[in-house]
Order: C-alpha cells, then sequence, then structure tokens
C-alpha cells in the first residue's frame, strides 16, 4: 500500500509562486520515477513534470511548463516537490503526486487545488 498527501495549494494571482508538496509513504522503496499530474475541470489528468532518481537525477516537462515549473525530492524525507513559478490562469486545477506510471501505486491522494485568478 501506498499513501500520498499532497499540499501547499491555494489562490494565486497570475505571475504569482506556489510550492507544492507530497507526502509518500508504504511501499515506495522501488519507485524511481516520481511525477506531478494536473486536472483542470473537465479535462483529462495530465502529468506536467517528471524526476528520476536512479544513478542520475533527471527531469522532464511537457512545453507547457517548461522553464515555469520545477519538480525535486527529497529522499530522505520521502518528500516530492514542486516549485511553480510564473503561474497562468491556465494552470489553474487540481495537483496530485504518483509514480510514473501512476499504475505502480494503484491509488491517488486527494490532491491540491491550484487557482490561477486575479
Amino acid at each position: 500500500q501506498v499513501q500520498l498527501v499532497e499540499s501547499g495549494g491555494g489562490l494565486v494571482q497570475p505571475g504569482g509562486s506556489l510550492r507544492l508538496s507530497c507526502a509518500a509513504s508504504g511501499n515506495i522503496r522501488n519507485i524511481y520515477t516520481w511525477g506531478w499530474y494536473r486536472q483542470a475541470p473537465g479535462k483529462q489528468r495530465e502529468l506536467v513534470a517528471r524526476i528520476t532518481s536512479f544513478s542520475i537525477t533527471t527531469t522532464f516537462y511537457p512545453d507547457s511548463v517548461k522553464g515555469r515549473f520545477t519538480i525535486s525530492r527529497d529522499h530522505a524525507k520521502n518528500t516530492l516537490y514542486l516549485q511553480m513559478d510564473s503561474l497562468k490562469p491556465e494552470d489553474t486545477a487540481v495537483y496530485y503526486c504518483n509514480a510514473v506510471p501512476s499504475s505502480m501505486t494503484s491509488t491517488w491522494g486527494q490532491g491540491t487545488q491550484v487557482t490561477v485568478s486575479s
């Protein structure tokens, strides 16, 4: 079993920043790739950042957030972070963390709401 608890969301003005956190626990020892996903109303859930930590650490971002979002991981705390800068209204969504692919955990946390609005 894996437990995922996201936090750090909120209401922010366009151009602002937020830092999301995700505490992971349970059977996560063999999960090397983690990601942040988001789901906006009426849209499918999408992956917005991915980090793989093995012999080296690599990251991936889709064009929609590249240069604005930064994913990181604290192994000692089993915590995943997403630093979001230069936020846009289209970034409004519920944000989730999970393994990549998410089927590795068979679960989702409650997510954290991010609203970008003036």
